[in-house]
Formats: C-alpha cells, structure tokens, sequence
C-alpha cells in the first residue's frame, strides 16, 4: 500500500530525526540504526497514537530505505518474480510466471529513485548520469541491470532489473513444463554430444538463455568451454574447465572498451572445445561464423529473430554491420558453420515453447536451405492454456558429425 500524504509527511519527518542522529564518518551497523528507528518510532507513536501495525509498518519501511531498496526490497526478496520495472514516477511493474502487473507500491519522490540507482550502479562499479544516462551491469547476485536516466527518460528514472533463479534450468524441468517433448530433447542431447553448432533464436522473453542453460547440461564434462557475454547471465555447471567472459564499456580513465568481437578474437587463443555467446547481435557475427568454419564445433549461441528464415536474414545483417562481403559469401558460411537452429516463441497464453528445430541444410542454389525436423502444432486451448504437440516432421540429412560420435542422428 502507498502512504496518504499525512503519512509521507511522518515517514519524511520521522526519516530526517534518524539521518540528523547518524555518525556519517563511520559504518553504522545494521543493528544500531535498527535500535535507532525503534526509538524514533516509538515516540512517535506516543505522541501521535499510532496503532501497532502502522508503527511496524513505518519500522520496516524506514529500515528498507535507509539500508536496503526502498519499495524494491519486498520484490527483490521474492522467488517468484521475474521482472522489475521502474518507469520513474509513474508506476513500478512486475513480471510473475510470465504476467505483468502493477506493483501496489511506490516510490515516494523521483530523486529517491535516483538515491536507489546511484546506490545499485555504484555496487557494480559503474557510473551514470546526464552525459553517461544509459548503464546495462550485473549485480552481485547475478541479475541483470538496465538503467536509463533523464533526459534520454522522458518520464523520469527508468529502472529494470532482470532476475535469474538460483538454480539454472534444466531439461527435465523444461519437460515438466512442457515446453519441449522427449523426444525434442533426446534429439538435442545427441547433437549436442555429436559436437552439432546450435544457434538458439526467439524473440524478446521467449526464454532464449534459459534454454541454452539446459542445453549446457549435455555439454561433455571433459571440454573446456568458453563463455562469451555483454552481462553474465549463464549458469553453466556441468563443465570444470569453463572460463567466463564478460564485455566491458569504455571507462571514465581512458580505459578501453572490450566488445563481444574482442573477446570472441581472445577465445581463439585459450584452446576452446566450444564457444557459447550468451547473444549474437552485431558485427560480432563475422567473428563468430569465423569460428564455427574453422574446427570450433559444437558451439551454441543465441540471437534474436521473429522465425527460423528471419534468424539466417539477422545473421546476414550483422556481419555486414563489421564487414562488406558479398551476401552469397555470407551465406555459405552461415550454410556451412551452423547445423541447428532452435526457435523459440511465447504463446498467448504466456507460456515459452520450442516451436521448431531446423537443420541448416547447406545451400539450394543462391539461398541457405532449411530442412525442418520438428514443428509445434497447436491443438486447442484449454482452462486458459494452449494445447498442442511438438511432432516429428523430418529427419537430418547431414549426419557425419553424429557418425563421427559414434551414435545415430535419429
């Protein structure tokens, strides 16, 4: 619940007293101002008759903002929530099991917004404001950041925070939710396994990384994988020998700016079995299909795209923002450097499904060919929930990596 204004009025007041009463020049423990907002608290009670809850209330409130995340602290603390989303003073909005709602709290003014942000963006090491107004970091527990400021915000202080469970997905929970049948994750096991280079593509919150965390689960113990990221979001933990990168923006000291092409040029040199790009979506391409047309395979990324078809024409795109090459060029190496692509999708219903798996299938003349091996078909809808079955409509053509594995491609 939001305060009334006579309410802000007391919780303002009642916060000066405590900030007046605070030794600044030294660490003030958590315990000490908690004593501190219990005495302050409780002669305001005295004097003005407030009734219990409203006094445990304005404890917990005043503890959040002075120490913690203000409104935010309630949501950070639970599971279920995916998403936050501050759009300055006009609302906080949050995301649980793939629904946005409303937040029933607020913040109380927009430069307490701007006390919240410069104390998240600080932890990260990282500085924003007016002539820096845009920061993507990662927080200590490993969520992702995205801060925009005015006057690039026209609505005031834009806040998103991007939560990640505390476990990675798995296949078998990906099973339960019914997100992949099987037999879709037997095939993938295999072409994992096999070493087969997968491009994992889908729209916005169609669950791209998540899948490609459970995919790494497939990933042979003994390799030594290389993770590329622009904010580490992976939680790959199948593999010992896993080295993380993570890309860093030009500093205030001259310190240079590290991109996802750079460190794709490093990974090069540190002995790979596999890459993993956590997103493909410039002119790192190019580097990318270097690598996978140059002994690299098994490597697993994702990019963004609205199809299967429209995930070869993004690629395209891409490496032409690095490098002018002739687009039939391009695609040979995109023909030949990738054998499966995995789309995903979100459906009405708010649920993330694995809509089709296609294997690249070299080139049909002047255009990549496609050979699509599983489809998800809707059968209905029930209880507010669609209905369908992911089916078996093609088999591999190109099976001498699953050969050399010594297994079927079936």
């Amino acid at each position: 619940m939001e305060y009334e204004q006579g309410e802000a009025e007391v919780f303002g007041r009642l916060k000066g007293q405590i900030l007046e009463r605070i030794d600044l020049s030294r660490e003030v423990p958590d315990e000490e101002m908690q004593d501190l907002i219990d005495q302050v608290v409780l002669t305001c009670g005295k004097e003005q008759h407030l009734p219990l809850n409203e006094r445990c209330r304005l404890k917990k409130d005043l503890f959040q903002a002075l120490r913690r995340m203000d409104v935010l602290q309630d949501l950070l603390e639970e599971t279920d929530v995916t998403e936050i989303m501050v759009n300055g003073m006009d609302g906080i909005f949050v995301e649980r099991d793939g629904k946005i709602s409303r937040y029933d709290r607020n913040f109380r003014s927009e430069e307490r917004i701007l006390d919240i942000v410069q104390q998240m963006t600080a932890a990260c090491n990282r500085t924003v404001n007016e002539s820096q107004p845009i920061v993507d970091a990662r927080l200590a527990n490993g969520d992702r950041l995205l801060v925009v400021l005015p006057p690039v915000a026209v609505n005031g202080p834009i806040i998103t925070i991007r939560r990640f469970p505390k476990e990675p997905m798995t296949m078998e929970r990906l099973l339960n939710l019914e997100s992949i049948s099987e037999e879709e994750a037997s095939f993938l096991e295999r072409a994992v396994q096999a070493g087969c280079s997968i491009l994992v593509a889908g729209g916005t919150g169609s669950g791209k990384t998540t899948f490609l965390n459970a995919l790494s689960e497939f990933i042979p113990a003994d390799e030594r994988v290389i993770v590329i990221e622009d904010t580490a979001e992976l939680q790959i933990r199948s593999v010992e020998n896993l080295v993380r990168l993570e890309t860093r923006p030009a500093g205030a000291e001259d310190s240079r700016e590290i991109t996802i092409r750079d460190l794709i040029r490093a990974s090069l040199r540190m002995r790979p079995s596999r890459i993993i790009v956590g997103e493909v979506r410039g002119a790192e391409a190019f580097e990318l299909l270097t690598c996978l047309n140059t002994g690299h395979d098994g490597s697993i990324c994702t990019c963004h795209a609205n199809s299967t078809r429209d995930t070869v024409s993004r690629l395209e795109t891409m490496v032409l923002m690095g490098m002018e090459l002739p687009l039939q060029a391009i695609r040979r190496q995109i023909a030949s450097g990738i054998d499966l692509i995995v789309y995903l999708g979100r459906l009405r219903d708010k649920s993330r499904r694995l809509l089709e798996i296609t294997e690249v299938a070299g080139m049909e003349g002047e255009q990549v060919a496609f050979n699509p091996l599983f489809s998800f078909r809707e059968t209905g809808e029930s209880s507010g929930r669609v209905a369908g079955v992911q089916e078996r409509i093609g088999e591999m053509k190109n099976i001498e990596k699953f050969l050399r594995a010594g297994m079927e491609a079936g």
